[in-house]
């Protein structure tokens, strides 16, 4: 606890690798592009309604409304917009999407506290540190498998109080009470599963563990004390929630300054569920090596390990069925986010048609290679060729990420329908300028829309 309290709390004066600094203005360009295109969806709906009950004039920024909110409802709404689908980015080892708690928390209390971009960016950068690693110490996928319970919202909401303590300038032993206080309020188990509107899916992954983690912040920075080592000691977090002694609390502290999970989160290519990633990414290398139309193929089979395959198989969610997606690239010839969320698709004859050549096969030899999520296409044409794809690396993904120009592409994808091209151009010039904004206050005006 000495280690990681000193270092999240010199975190707001310690300079970044110059890597590091790009990667984490990437991320942050992501998630507000997950934000923005969030306010056009369901649960996006759903939380723009809610921010409309609550008092305005608060001093937190709500993306696509024309009011600010206190910085813990901010946070909740704009955590519910950054995961409204599945465009947010993802921590494998994890199992969480950080930056869907941990840049509404950050934004909300840097802006009421009127921190520079630098900060700002620090204080991003350490959410991922130690949000995804409190994740990694409690097991990861074996803990998320065998308790039921939601490593999303677990790392999401201790991540998100470490940003948000960052920006409100906690000391090492305020930030021993942080932690204990997100530890109270973090929870998230896997009924999520059987929300077919991703409306709680939403909250669960982003809005809920944001708000927690900017009351944690504002509660010690209020002068309230707490516990001062939530991880040990009589009904400890581990002890509560890894009973079977199989935690590894050190990996809370393992190579702390040296290695940035930040850069070692993926950022999508396509606006998909993870698990229809590489799917797409294999047919769209098959078409680059030989160019061909849905007319031409007749039929489609799409290897995933089970548990992989399980997530995406048959949903009636667009972004989230494997079969329509890869029906929708055979069509489109590529899967913008614009049709990765037109619910009318999943009826369209046309797509139909090629949903009918889908065939998705459980591979048990793909599950050794977890958390790894290969994916092997196998295209028939109608000339008798066969073209096969292993993608054992997505793109977006740590072993084959893209380049900033991609992420700016995504991201204009995103941004452009709802704000339009220009406000959509400022916004991520001045996302990938944040290390000399003097004020993290000067992206509200590129983040809401007036009605």
């Amino acid at each position: 606890m000495q280690t990681l309290s000193g270092y999240m709390a010199a975190a707001r004066e310690r300079p970044l690798p110059d890597e590091v600094i790009e990667h984490a203005k990437q991320h942050v360009l992501d998630t507000v592009a997950a934000m923005v295109s969030g306010t056009e969806l369901l649960p996006g709906h759903a939380a723009l309604r809610f921010a409309a009950t609550q008092t305005p004039g608060g001093a937190a920024t709500v993306i696509g409304a024309d009011f600010a909110l206190d910085p813990s409802d901010a946070a909740l709404v704009n955590g519910t917009l950054a995961h409204a689908d599945e465009t947010d980015d993802s921590h494998g080892p994890s199992q969480s999407h950080p930056g869907a708690a941990i840049v509404p928390a950050a934004l909300a209390l840097g802006e009421s506290r009127g921190i520079d971009g630098a900060r700002f960016l620090r204080a991003v950068t350490l959410g991922y540190d130690v949000g995804p690693r409190l994740t990694m110490a409690l097991g990861g996928v074996t803990f998320r498998n065998e308790s039921r319970r939601s490593t999303h919202a677990f790392a999401g909401t201790f991540g998100a109080a470490a940003a948000a303590g960052c920006a409100v300038d906690l000391d090492a032993r305020e930030m021993r009470w942080l932690l204990d206080y997100a530890s109270q309020q973090t929870a998230g188990y896997a009924v999520w599963g059987r929300d077919t509107e991703h409306v709680e899916k939403a909250f669960v992954f982003g809005g809920m563990p944001a708000r927690a983690g900017v009351t944690a912040a504002e509660l010690v920075s209020s002068g309230w004390s707490g516990v001062d080592d939530v991880f040990s000691g009589e009904d400890n977090f581990f002890a509560v929630n890894a009973p079977n002694g199989e935690a590894k609390p050190a990996l809370l502290v393992e190579a702390l300054g040296t290695r940035y999970e930040i850069g070692n989160t993926d950022i999508k290519k396509w606006s998909v569920g993870t698990p229809i990633q590489a799917p797409l990414d294999a047919l769209d290398l098959l078409r680059r090596q030989r160019p061909f139309d849905a007319a031409d193929v007749t039929e489609v089979v799409v290897r995933l390990a089970p548990t992989v395959g399980a997530v995406v198989d048959n949903r009636d969610i667009p972004d989230i069925c494997l079969q329509h997606m890869v029906a929708v690239m055979l069509v489109d010839g590529t899967a913008s986010f614009a049709a990765a969320h037109d619910a009318s698709r999943m009826r369209d004859a046309v797509v139909l048609r090629e949903r009918a050549k889908v065939r998705y096969l459980p591979d048990p030899e793909l599950a050794a290679l977890l958390p790894a999520r290969v994916a092997v296409v196998e295209v028939t044409l109608r000339d008798g060729a066969r073209l096969r794809e292993r993608v054992e690396a997505v793109r977006g993904t740590v072993r084959n990420p893209m380049d900033r120009d991609e992420v700016v592409a995504k991201a204009r994808d995103l941004t452009e329908p709802v704000l339009g091209s220009s406000t959509s151009g400022r916004l991520i010039s001045t996302i990938l300028a944040l290390e000399g904004n003097a004020d993290v206050r000067s992206l509200r005006p590129l983040l809401q829309r007036r009605r």
